[in-house]
C-alpha cells in the first residue's frame, strides 16, 4: 500500500524544485526501470502492481493496486510500475570526440529523443544550457527509453563553457554551409538551438563554423526542421564522414 506521504512526495517530483530538494526523480515502465537498475543509478523505492523485479531488497519494494498506481503516475495510461531513484552527482565533461551542446531546448520529448540519438551515435557527453528542460523531468526520462543511463548530461553556463573550449564549435543555422559538402572532424562541439528561435545571439558569437541542412523541396517553403530530427541528420553526417574519410 502507498501512503499519503509517499503519494505527496512522488507527485511533487513532477516539479523541478522538489526533485532538486529531495534529490530524487521517478521513472515508469519495466524497460526504463530495468535500464536504470542495471546502471549506476541508486534505487530509492519501487512501487509495482506485480512482483516483477524479484531480486530487489524487500524493504525497497511496495506492491500496490492499479488504482494506487494511477494516483502516483504521471502517465495518462499508467504502466505496471514506478520507481524512485536518487539523482547522481554530475560528472565532468571530457573534451574529446564529439560533444553535443543544447541551447535552451524546452520540449521534454525533444530532449529525450536527442539523448536517445546521442546514445545511438556514440555521443558520450551532452552539455545543456541552464535554460534547457531538466533531464529528470518525468517526460524526458520516459522519452529517453533508458539512454539516460549511458549519456553524461551536465547543465552549465553554456556561453562560459564554449568560451573556454579549444574544440571547434559547429553551430546549426539556416544560412550555414551545406553540411553534405563539409569535411567534418572527429573532435568538436555541435550546438543545437531552441525549437522556436534557434541558437541565441550570445551562443552564436562562440561558434567557429556555421553549418546547415539544405532543403531539397521544390517550393522551399518549409521554415525549419524539428530540432530532434535535425540532430539525427547532423549526427549521422558527422559519423558518416568518419567512415567515408570525407
Amino acid at each position: 500500500m502507498v501512503s499519503k506521504n509517499q503519494i505527496k512526495l512522488i507527485t511533487s517530483l513532477q516539479q523541478k524544485k522538489y526533485r532538486k530538494q529531495h534529490e530524487l526523480f521517478f521513472a515508469e515502465g519495466i524497460k526504463v526501470i530495468q535500464e536504470l537498475l542495471n546502471s549506476n543509478f541508486e534505487l530509492y523505492h519501487l512501487f509495482s502492481v506485480e512482483a516483477i523485479f524479484d531480486t530487489l531488497p524487500q524493504n525497497k519494494v511496495t506492491l500496490i493496486s492499479e488504482a494506487e498506481l494511477k494516483k502516483i503516475s504521471a502517465l495518462t495510461t499508467p504502466n505496471t510500475c514506478l520507481a524512485l531513484f536518487r539523482i547522481p552527482e554530475e560528472k565532468p565533461v571530457v573534451e574529446s570526440g564529439l560533444i553535443l551542446a543544447l541551447d535552451d531546448i524546452r520540449d521534454p520529448g525533444n530532449l529525450g529523443t536527442i539523448l536517445r540519438l546521442s546514445d545511438w551515435f556514440g555521443i558520450s557527453h551532452v552539455v545543456c544550457s541552464n535554460e534547457t528542460v531538466d533531464i529528470y523531468n518525468p517526460k524526458v526520462v520516459q522519452a529517453t527509453m533508458g539512454s539516460i543511463t549511458r549519456v553524461n548530461v551536465i547543465y552549465t553556463d553554456l556561453e562560459a563553457f564554449l568560451d573556454q573550449t579549444e574544440l571547434p564549435v559547429f553551430g546549426t543555422f539556416m544560412d550555414g554551409a551545406n553540411i553534405y559538402e563539409q569535411k567534418l572532424p572527429e573532435n568538436g562541439i555541435i550546438v543545437m538551438g531552441n525549437e522556436a528561435n534557434g541558437i541565441s545571439v550570445a551562443i552564436e558569437k562562440h561558434t567557429t563554423e556555421r553549418i546547415s541542412i539544405p532543403r531539397f523541396g521544390d517550393l522551399q517553403r518549409t521554415e525549419s526542421l524539428n530540432v530532434a530530427t535535425a540532430t539525427a541528420i547532423i549526427l549521422s553526417e558527422f559519423k558518416r564522414g568518419l567512415f567515408s574519410g570525407r
